[in-house]
C-alpha cells in the first residue's frame, strides 16, 4: 500500500510504508493471525549491536508498535520537530534471533541500526521525520542503518526489501504460509554487497553515491535521485537519453499493455514535440505525458506521475519502467517483460543493473516502480503464519 510522503525541512515525512508494498482490497474472510510473528536473524557477520524499530500506520494513525506487538501513536510533536520517544527493540545479536509480534492492520517498516540508535523526530502536524541520510544536516548519517516494508492486513501479509532510496544493510525478507510453504527474496549472492559498491565506485559518475564515515566504513550508496537531490550526481544525467527515447515514437506506435493478466487491454502512443499521448481501442484520448525530466524518471513522479486509477496511472507506471531500465525507444510494446533487455541503454542506471545482478533470485526494489513485470523483491502470503528478515553476511 503506497501512503502520501511529503516534505519537511529537508527530510521525509511520511506514513511510513512506502515504495513499492502492492495495494489489496481485503478479502471477505480474514486470515492470519491478530499478531503475526516476525523473527529477525542476524547472519550478518557484525559484532555492533543491533536496535529494532517497527513503525507505521494503523487506523489512520501514525505509531510504533512494541516487542508484544502493542500499537501506540506517537505523541504530539512540534514545529520545529521534536526528538520522538525512544521506541528501539533490542535486536539479535550476530547468530541469533529476536522474534517480534505485528498486530494486524498495520503497514510501515522495519528499521534495523548497527551500532548507534537511529534518530526520529515529530512534527507538528503529526508526522513523523524518518532518517534521510542523504539530507544535509541529518543526524543519522554516520549510522548503518536499512529498513524493509510490509502491510498486513486482512488480504493477508506483504513484505519487502527496498532499495528505493539506498543500498545498505543486505537482507532477505520471507513469508511461511499456513500451509508451510516459505517464501523468500531479496538475498544477495556471496559477495555481493562488495560487488555492488565496487562497482559503482568504478564508475565517475555512480562513485559519488557512495557513503562513508570517518573509520572508514562504506554505510550505503544512495540511489540516484537521492544523490542527485544532495548535490553529488548529475541531475541531468539522464537527459540525452529521454530526448532519444520520446522521439522514438514521433513516427510510429507505443503499445502499452499495463496489465500481465489483461493483455487485451491496450493503450496506444504517439509523441508531438514534448507530448506522449494514448488512445484506448476505442480512438479515444485517455492519457497526454509532457516529456519528463531525470527527476522525474529517478522519482516516478512529477511528469510521470501515476494517479491510483486504471488508465493513466498504469500508463505512467509502465513509462517510468522503462524509462529507468532504458527500454523505451528501442522497442514498440512496454512494459519489457524480459530482464535482458534492461540496462542496456548509455547511459544506463548503474546502480538498479548492479543491484538486480548481484541478486539471487534477481530481483529489488531499485525504484519505485520496480513492481511493473514483477521484478521487486516482495513476499506474499493471503495466509500467513510468520515472517522473516534475514541480516544477511555484508561480503
Amino acid at each position: 500500500m503506497r501512503l502520501t510522503r511529503k516534505s519537511l525541512l529537508g527530510t521525509v515525512v511520511a506514513a511510513v510504508a512506502a515504495a513499492g508494498v502492492v495495494a489489496v482490497v481485503p478479502t471477505a474472510n480474514a486470515a492470519g493471525p491478530e499478531l503475526l510473528p516476525l523473527t529477525v536473524t542476524n547472519d550478518s557477520g557484525r559484532g555492533e549491536t543491533v536496535h529494532l524499530y517497527v513503525l507505521g500506520e494503523s487506523g489512520g494513525r501514525l505509531g510504533y508498535v512494541t516487542e508484544a506487538g502493542t500499537f501506540t501513536p506517537w505523541p504530539t510533536g512540534a514545529n520545529p520537530p521534536v526528538a520522538a520517544p525512544d521506541v528501539s527493540i533490542a535486536g539479535p545479536a550476530d547468530g541469533a534471533s529476536k522474534t517480534i509480534q505485528v498486530p494486524k492492520g498495520l503497514s510501515g517498516r522495519m528499521y534495523m541500526a548497527f551500532g548507534d540508535k537511529l534518530d526520529f523526530r515529530l512534527a507538528q502536524d503529526g508526522g513523523l521525520v524518518q532518517p534521510a541520510p542523504w539530507a544535509g544536516g541529518d543526524a543519522n548519517r554516520d549510522i548503518l542503518f536499512d529498513w524493509s516494508e510490509f502491510t498486513y492486513n486482512d488480504a493477508g501479509v506483504f513484505l519487502n526489501s527496498s532499495q528505493v532510496d539506498m543500498f545498505a544493510v543486505p537482507h532477505s525478507v520471507s513469508v511461511t504460509g499456513s500451509n508451510g510453504g516459505t517464501l523468500v527474496t531479496g538475498e544477495l549472492k556471496p559477495g555481493g554487497r562488495d560487488a555492488v559498491i565496487d562497482g559503482l565506485a568504478a564508475d565517475a559518475d555512480f562513485a559519488k553515491l557512495i557513503q562513508t564515515r570517518a573509520d572508514g566504513t562504506v554505510l550505503r550508496v544512495l540511489a540516484p535521485g537521492k544523490g542527485a537531490d544532495a548535490g553529488g550526481f548529475d541531475p541531468n544525467y539522464l537527459a540525452g537519453y529521454i530526448d532519444q527515447a520520446w522521439a522514438a515514437y514521433a513516427g510510429t506506435d507505443l503499445t502499452v499493455r499495463p496489465f500481465l493478466d489483461q493483455p487485451g487491454k491496450v493503450f496506444t502512443g504517439r509523441t508531438s514535440g514534448d507530448v506522449l499521448a494514448f488512445t484506448d481501442t476505442t480512438g479515444a484520448q485517455v492519457a497526454r505525458f509532457t516529456k519528463p525530466t531525470t527527476a522525474h524518471v529517478w522519482g516516478c513522479d512529477g511528469n510521470l506521475g501515476a494517479p491510483n486509477d486504471l488508465v493513466v496511472g498504469p500508463i505512467a507506471r509502465s513509462l517510468c519502467a522503462a524509462l529507468t531500465r532504458g527500454t523505451l525507444g528501442t522497442q514498440a510494446v512496454e512494459p519489457s517483460t524480459d530482464p535482458a533487455t534492461f540496462y542496456r541503454n548509455e547511459p544506463t542506471n548503474e546502480y538498479a543493473k548492479l543491484i538486480h545482478a548481484n541478486m539471487v533470485d534477481g530481483k529489488a526494489y531499485a525504484f519505485a516502480f520496480d513492481d511493473v513485470a514483477n521484478q521487486e523483491s516482495l513476499v506474499h502470503s493471503g495466509d500467513p503464519a510468520s515472517i522473516g528478515i534475514r541480516l544477511s553476511p555484508f561480503n
